[in-house]
């Protein structure tokens, strides 16, 4: 290369460098005559006050959200809505949280591991080494094993409760991050290449590969579907759990990276930055209520409540499925 090309090379390179990367593109939402509300509208039965940047949520006979920046997971109890503890797990708390087997299983990816806390004491007792596929995924808990995705090429691991061994790994398509249990099967979802694989947990052999919308990533089990948000359109996918067919794309307006989705309480509900909440009703498959503003980034169903973590904001909501 002659000096010339190489200080104009240089030129770019630092010009480019300099440059500031341009923003995401807003969020559209969802229209429609009474579909849309602001935040600010929606009051929350409970506010817990966790700190940091609340993520990943599993409700149990408790409630537990772990927490990256602060390496712990905050335990929530229902009863008082306090914050009842704040246990310390491994590096950079990621990838879901799991309750099974008497513990809530939590990924780690600063440090590449799984700690286990004990549900009753609330105690780590213990952590073992696995990869984990990315921070942005999902784990599993089903019968007899905890499920994670541990290389981005596609391999999900099947872990013995008893001694937190790997006993199987199988192949599914490349960039698959999240995985859920329901309806008997396994359901995995691959980003790269839009699709939903069916694994079968008693012979770990993959039965079916679903098309879905762009780019799904989360993924919920309920009312007999598993349902993807897809993130480069923000649509949702309904698949039927028996068929293997798609039943409905919903729009939701949530593109880009980040959010969740959970089934329960009579709905399905998805989280994104710009569009904290969104509700679809599963007799419709449309959404028939969205909140925008600020908040979200981790949802979840249960004990009568909507669970809604705002990782910004560092706190958690405890909303009624009714929303007003």
């Amino acid at each position: 290369m002659s000096l010339h090309r190489l200080g104009l090379a240089i030129w770019i390179a630092v010009a480019l460098t300099g440059q500031q990367k341009p923003a995401p593109p807003k969020k559209p939402g969802v229209s429609g005559p009474g579909i849309q509300r602001p935040i600010a509208s929606l009051t929350p039965d409970a506010v817990f006050q966790t700190g940091g940047n609340p993520d990943w949520i599993v409700v149990d006979e408790d409630v537990w959200v772990s927490n990256y920046p602060a390496n712990n997971v905050a335990r929530l109890d229902p009863k008082t809505n306090k914050v009842a503890a704040l246990i310390p797990v491994g590096k950079g708390p990621c990838s879901g949280i799991a309750a099974g087997f008497g513990s809530i299983w939590v990924p780690n990816c600063g440090d590449q591991t799984v700690s286990r806390i004990d549900k009753k004491t609330g105690q780590v007792t213990a952590t073992f080494s696995i990869a984990i596929a990315h921070s942005e995924g999902g784990v599993a808990v089903s019968a007899d094993s905890f499920w994670i995705l541990i290389d981005k090429k596609g391999i999900l691991a099947r872990v013995d409760p008893a001694d937190n061994k790997v006993v199987a790994e199988i192949r599914v398509p490349p960039g698959s991050f999240a995985v859920a249990y329901g309806e008997g099967a396994l359901w995995v979802t691959s980003t790269e290449t839009s699709q939903l694989a069916r694994v079968n947990p008693r012979t770990n052999v993959v039965e079916e590969l679903i098309a879905t919308g762009r780019k799904p990533r989360f993924l919920t089990v309920g009312f007999g579907s598993v349902w993807t948000l897809n993130q480069e359109n923000g649509d949702v996918t309904r698949i039927d759990a028996k068929t293997n067919k798609v039943i409905a794309t919903i729009p939701v307006g949530v593109p880009g990276a980040g959010g969740e989705i959970a089934a329960g309480e009579g709905a399905v509900w998805v989280t994104a930055f710009e569009f904290p909440l969104s509700k679809i009703d599963p007799e419709q498959n449309k959404v028939v209520r969205q909140y925008a503003g600020a908040g979200g980034d981790a949802v979840r169903a249960g004990l009568g409540s909507i669970w809604l973590s705002n990782l910004r904001e560092g706190n958690l909501w405890r909303i009624h499925p009714r929303l007003d």
